[in-house]
């Protein structure tokens, strides 16, 4: 049984890693930047036979301010980097089970960088793609 909740809690635990980044397994009314957001994208069932594998994709949205477009573009760049203190991949991948909820994940892509509009207030985002195999 896929407990996609759990799921979504470990991500946000290893992204918490990252010091100064706020994390949240569901999508908050307001966030607080620099945050990032774990959603669930898509559902792939019966990999294999009888149930044997489920793989389930999830978005990490990580959202910064946007003070200055130079300050949030080198916040960004840290995330997105596949090495240092600041990477999201290297975060992610610190627990690939997951707690012990899944088989394996992994950051499969960064997927968007850009601007996010939420509440009336622009913000500098970036998005990745992690795939989890349970």
């Amino acid at each position: 049984m896929t407990d996609i909740t759990a799921l979504r809690t470990a991500l946000a635990t290893n992204v918490a890693t990252i010091s100064g980044l706020r994390t949240d397994s569901e999508v908050p009314d307001s966030p607080n930047p620099p945050v990032a957001i774990i959603e669930l994208e898509s559902i792939d069932y019966d990999g294999a036979m009888q149930q044997g594998l489920t793989t389930l994709t999830f978005k990490i949205i990580v959202i910064v301010s946007r003070q200055s477009d130079r300050v949030s573009q080198r916040s960004l760049n840290d995330y997105a980097s596949q090495n240092g203190a600041r990477s999201i991949k290297i975060a992610v991948e610190s627990d690939r089970s997951l707690n012990g909820n899944a088989m394996d994940c992994r950051v499969q892509s960064l997927t968007s960088v850009g601007s996010l509009e939420l509440n009336n207030t622009e913000y500098a985002a970036i998005e990745f793609s992690v795939v989890a195999y349970v």
